[in-house]
């Protein structure tokens, strides 16, 4: 394997390190380690922007799938955990919504 390769599975290992990290400060709501987690996730994704598609093989393809699931998985979680606060808050102020469509026309 070469050197790159290396590199490249271990970002990726720290990459599913760090998104599961995640799921776990979403399911606390650690807005702190959120933060800290972004950013470790951009330093990540900054290492393996190099690599394209030739750089993987089927061990290091596995790798990326697990991050890409383990990512939108949590993007899911984040969708759902901010969507679940924008009704609460409409519930509790009565805000009407950004826009409405009313017959066919964003009002």
């Amino acid at each position: 394997m070469s050197t790159g390769a290396t590199n490249l599975t271990g970002n990726l290992r720290q990459m599913i390190a760090v998104l599961e990290a995640e799921r776990q400060a979403l399911a606390g709501l650690d807005a702190d380690a959120l933060l800290e987690l972004a950013r470790d996730k951009e330093a990540l994704c900054d290492a393996i922007a190099p690599f394209g598609p030739e750089a993987l093989d089927p061990r290091v393809r596995d790798l990326a799938e697990a991050a890409r699931s383990l990512n939108e998985v949590n993007r899911r979680v984040r969708n759902l955990l901010a969507a679940n606060v924008t009704t609460r808050l409409e519930a509790l102020g009565g805000a009407r919504p950004a826009y409405e469509v009313r017959g066919g026309a964003i009002a």
